[in-house]
């Protein structure tokens, strides 16, 4: 029996996953972001390559990035910490909506300009390329180990986890009035409610049921809480688009519930949602790199140049400067929030909607984004550490470590025992613990600092960069949380 018409791309997909990975390996020992490697995997295995794939399918590339990204936005939202994220939410909802729309327009009037598309097809450019993307962003720090000062790091996860359905709304939105010219344009504004109210609405709702059904389930074997957890991501993302609401955000709020929730192999489903993360990403670039074509870029390579260069100088500055222009923060953190916003994979899959609808100039735009974005990866992706140095905001990659203690709590969540990373100005910080007057009911059980194991006593100092573990009732560890978040810093 012949299987080689499924044997065969078999074969060549786990090749392309490989020589991803040992070109990730080599990108980070030569400071090349890893993101950057993978489409030029693709394009050199696409049909104007070497490798001669032929892959010219839009429809489902849409389809693989609606999954990949709903994914990563809730993989996102399991690992933000809402007592950081707290204390910058106007901030985040500001560059999020404010900063998109501002983003949307500059980069609009350029294309006009530079490619003489008309005003709304021009506009749906900027609206396609308006939103940083978390996994590019986050993929580089990781590689290169780069910490931020601050506020900086979860005020950047919130606002690249919640401007995706922003940057969605305007691009559907755009291409339903390109599509019927006749349409009013004021008529989409109660889309853009409905969207985001329905959205964070269900996310709310079915992230604390989520968390009580992965509580009572009990399922038989471990590894089908993964499933029931993949599961979970699609209704809350499907049940919400289907009723008129954001999927996106449903899903990214949904994972923020669940991930400051107590609930059984809370670890393990966030580790695995890590990796999976990981593969529907390196997937996902692959496949756009097979998609472009590398002549059809060179048509349009000079004025996408200068539209990325004017996108990273200009507009994205302008966008948040006038978006906090309230804040108290400091001009080098304003300063690093402009140039660290990435453009990853979500501006390709969003180019991908004017082509479906065959609108006019859909092509140009899908080649102009695909450009923009290798330009951000390469440019602003291997300057980032060097940015934060000169603007002095950097400091000491703060990733998760593999705690030396492992609990799994049972489904009453009566105890748990969590890990707590000291940030840097914490105000506990360089204070013994019997000084903070902490709950007797929270048990400091262990202290990782660095590649040390301290066993904690009352006279033991904490450090900026501790992972404490403590035992303790959930309430009263995330008062604790709270207190160790409190950095009262304005970088």
């Amino acid at each position: 029996m012949n299987h080689a018409a499924a044997d065969l791309p078999i074969l060549i997909g786990a090749a392309l996953l490989l020589l991803s990975l040992f070109a990730s390996k080599l990108g980070g020992r030569l400071g090349i972001p890893g993101l950057l490697l993978f489409m030029l995997v693709g394009m050199l295995a696409g049909s104007e390559g070497p490798g001669g794939i032929d892959f010219e399918n839009y429809r489902v590339t849409q389809t693989v990035g609606i999954v990949t990204l709903a994914f990563i936005l809730y993989s996102g939202g399991l690992e933000t910490n809402w007592a950081q994220t707290r204390p910058v939410l106007k901030l985040g909802l500001a560059l999020a909506t404010l900063g998109v729309l501002i983003t949307s327009a500059l980069v609009g009037a350029a294309a006009h300009l530079l490619l003489h598309l008309n005003w709304a097809t021009a506009l749906l450019l900027g609206a396609v390329v308006s939103s940083t993307d978390a996994s590019a962003i986050f993929s580089v720090m990781r590689e290169q180990a780069l910490g931020l000062k601050g506020r900086l790091k979860p005020l950047l996860e919130f606002e690249s986890g919640i401007n995706d359905p922003m940057a969605v709304f305007l691009v559907v939105g755009l291409t339903e009035l390109l599509s019927h010219p006749a349409q009013a344009w004021y008529t989409v504004v109660p889309l853009f409610f409905q969207q985001m109210l329905i959205g964070a609405a269900l996310g709310l709702l079915l992230g604390r049921l989520g968390v009580r059904l992965i509580n009572v389930i009990n399922l038989p074997f471990e590894g089908l809480y993964s499933v029931l957890s993949v599961a979970l991501v699609g209704v809350i993302y499907g049940l919400s688009a289907v009723l008129g609401g954001s999927g996106f955000l449903a899903v990214y709020v949904a994972g923020v519930v669940l991930g400051n929730s107590n609930f059984v192999h809370k670890r393990t489903l966030r580790l695995w949602h890590d990796g999976l993360t990981y593969l529907l990403e390196i997937g996902m670039f692959l496949v756009l790199g097979l998609l472009v074509f590398p002549s059809q870029l060179l048509k349009v390579a000079l004025p996408a140049l200068l539209i990325a260069l004017f996108l990273m100088l200009v507009a994205r500055p302008v966008a948040v400067y006038l978006s906090l222009a309230l804040s108290p923060m400091r001009l080098r953190g304003k300063s690093m929030l402009a140039w660290v916003g990435l453009r990853g994979a979500v501006p390709i899959i969003l180019a991908t909607y004017p082509l479906l609808a065959h609108l006019e100039g859909a092509a140009t735009i899908f080649n102009v984004a695909f450009f923009i974005v290798l330009t951000s990866v390469l440019i602003q992706g291997t300057s980032l550490p060097l940015v934060a140095r000169w603007l002095r905001v950097d400091t000491e990659w703060q990733g998760e470590t593999a705690p030396p203690l492992t609990y799994s709590p049972g489904g009453a969540g009566r105890t748990n025992l969590t890990e707590i990373v000291v940030p840097a100005g914490s105000a506990v910080a360089g204070k013994r613990i019997v000084e903070l007057a902490f709950p007797l009911e929270v048990l400091f059980v262990l202290i990782y600092r660095g590649q040390e194991h301290v066993v904690p006593r009352g006279s033991t100092r904490l450090e900026e960069g501790d992972a404490v573990q403590v035992l303790g009732p959930p309430e009263l560890i995330e008062d604790v949380r709270a207190r160790v978040n409190g950095t009262g810093q304005t970088v």
